[in-house]
């Protein structure tokens, strides 16, 4: 495979925190080489997990992924031929898992980096690609052309596109192991609830037993209420509950984390 999707990163106002949710649901773990000050890391086996603080005029939520490819240069070859608009930018040498960073034709924004690339530390280069029981195995996000995104992604990065139901409006994009999910954004979606602009939308895991997950969430908001998911409380989140049970058909049961980031699993 040319390319796989090795990391997503979170933007948190309590990022040790929400490294401890991530830990104690899902059995992650934090690599012994992360940069405590700046971030907290952690991995499933086969995905890096970063959580980052949020600095000033960063927002706070799901902010992007990574895909490590073969070779970078055949995907700014492919990028400069056939999407023009397209830029990249060299990332600095304290970023332990991207060497690059840019983003599709509608502005969403991901990491590349490259096996050999120097800057690779942490869970990037300690993950041995033998996903835990509990592993994250897709990541979503809401773009205005879904179509043309998920050729981008197939074009450049040589992601297979995987079969879909019917009636499904998503694209769906694999490494053979993560999938990336690309959704449409419509603003009529958001009506009853707030209006979540275009972009990350959510992380999913694929575990061992839904049932057992939920029982574990249940204790540990119990053990340590800090830890206790973001609620659908209301009549708008009620409603955005809704709308993501019904775009995302890869999930069996929907929750948030203790941050507010959306999460679904399947067994």
């Amino acid at each position: 495979m040319f390319a796989k999707i090795n990391h997503v990163a979170i933007v948190s106002d309590n990022y040790a925190q929400l490294a401890k949710f991530y830990e104690a649901v899902f059995g992650m773990k934090t690599s012994p080489n992360t940069r405590a000050a700046r971030a907290t890391t952690v991995g499933d086996g086969y995905v890096g997990l970063n959580i980052n603080p949020r600095r000033a005029g960063r927002s706070a939520g799901l902010d992007h992924f990574g895909i490590q490819v073969e070779d970078v240069e055949t995907c700014y070859d492919r990028m400069r031929k056939k999407y023009p608009s397209v830029k990249w930018l060299q990332r600095p040498s304290t970023r332990p898992f991207a060497g690059i960073s840019t983003h599709d034709p509608d502005g969403n924004m991901f990491d590349i980096s490259q096996k050999d690339m120097k800057n690779r530390t942490s869970v990037y280069v300690e993950n041995d690609g033998k996903a835990a029981p509990r592993h994250i195995n897709h990541v979503a996000l809401r773009t205005m052309r879904p179509t043309e995104m998920a050729e981008f992604y197939r074009d450049v990065f040589e992601l297979s596109v995987a079969n879909k139901a019917d009636g499904d409006p998503n694209y769906y994009l694999t490494d053979g192991h993560m999938t990336l999910e690309i959704m449409q954004w419509d603003i009529a979606d958001y009506d009853a609830t707030g209006i979540i602009t275009q972009g990350m939308d959510h992380i999913g895991f694929k575990v061992e037993s839904v049932e057992q997950v939920k029982k574990d969430v249940a204790q540990i908001a119990a053990d340590n209420p800090r830890l206790s998911p973001a609620s659908f409380s209301g009549s708008e989140g009620q409603a955005l509950e809704k709308l993501f049970r019904r775009s995302c058909p890869l999930g069996q049961h929907q929750f948030a984390d203790c941050d507010g980031i959306l999460i679904d699993i399947a067994e």
